[in-house]
């Protein structure tokens, strides 16, 4: 175990937004040992305060399902991969064909953006704080990172499978959200293993030195490139189908059990 990568909610961040002090010594105790620790999330990058305030993290972050990559030590962007302007559109276009209800949203390497009816009804607090509007008006370039489809009255199941098969030869389509049914959709060919593949490279680490956690869909590529990819027991179906080696749940900190007794191993190892 050379590169320890974990999901943030779910995984280690629980619904109340808080990360244990047992995980929190857990990755602390990875770092003293010469151990990597990288977290990768669909969180945006002004969504990573969790990991400074309760961890102390300052180090990489690959965010935004994989395309973005961001260092919280100078709080900038590393790298990115945006998703062509004309892409979101056509794909904005399906999905409005097929479900006319649907609400759109994006996120940029600088801010978050979205159809004014995206804020109802469980987002309109954000009508004061965000630009809102039509998307033509809101995206000029090829900056979107994550571009996001909502709908209410269906499982998120059940949306993925209706829209994936009519946009998948345009962009990445995953879903990780609990509470709300949404679409996450990152450039053709961008998600959290890709880019986690070529932050463990440069780091000259191979996959089966790796360790990785995760607990909902948008991780199973993750956690299946990982040599050990471990999916949460509280997590989603498809993650646990994904993997035969299965963490405790978040709320038996799960990702700290498994990587003391890693630590404990590396130790009697010399």
């Amino acid at each position: 175990m050379r590169l320890v990568a974990s999901d943030i909610d779910g995984t280690i961040l629980d619904r109340a937004g808080q990360i244990s002090e047992r995980t929190a010594r857990a990755f602390r105790a990875c770092e003293a040992a010469g151990v990597a620790v990288v977290f990768v999330t669909g969180r945006p990058a002004r969504w990573l305060t969790p990991l400074i305030e309760q961890l102390g993290h300052t180090g990489t972050v690959i965010c935004s399902n994989g395309a973005l990559l961001y260092d919280l030590a100078t709080m900038s962007v590393v790298a990115s991969q945006g998703m062509p302007r004309h892409t979101m559109l056509e794909v904005r276009d399906i999905i409005r064909g097929l479900f006319p209800e649907s609400a759109f949203a994006a996120e940029t390497t600088v801010e978050f953006v979205m159809e004014t009816r995206y804020a109802y009804p469980n987002h309109r607090h954000l009508l004061d704080h965000v630009r809102h509007g039509e998307l033509e008006r809101l995206v000029s370039g090829d900056e979107v990172v994550k571009f996001m489809a909502k709908i209410e009255g269906l499982t998120p199941e059940e949306y993925f499978d209706a829209v994936a098969p009519h946009i998948a030869h345009l962009v990445a389509v995953t879903h990780s959200a609990f509470d709300i049914t949404l679409l996450e959709m990152a450039p053709l060919g961008v998600n959290k293993a890709v880019t986690l593949a070529e932050y463990a490279h440069t780091l000259g680490i191979p996959p089966e030195e790796v360790v990785a956690f995760g607990d909902m869909p948008n991780d199973v590529e993750m956690l299946t490139w990982a040599g050990e990819g471990y999916a949460m027991s509280s997590g989603h179906p498809q993650a646990l189908a994904a993997t035969e080696l299965h963490a405790p749940g978040i709320e038996d900190d799960g990702v700290a059990q498994v990587l003391e007794r890693k630590l404990a191993a590396l130790r009697r190892a010399g």
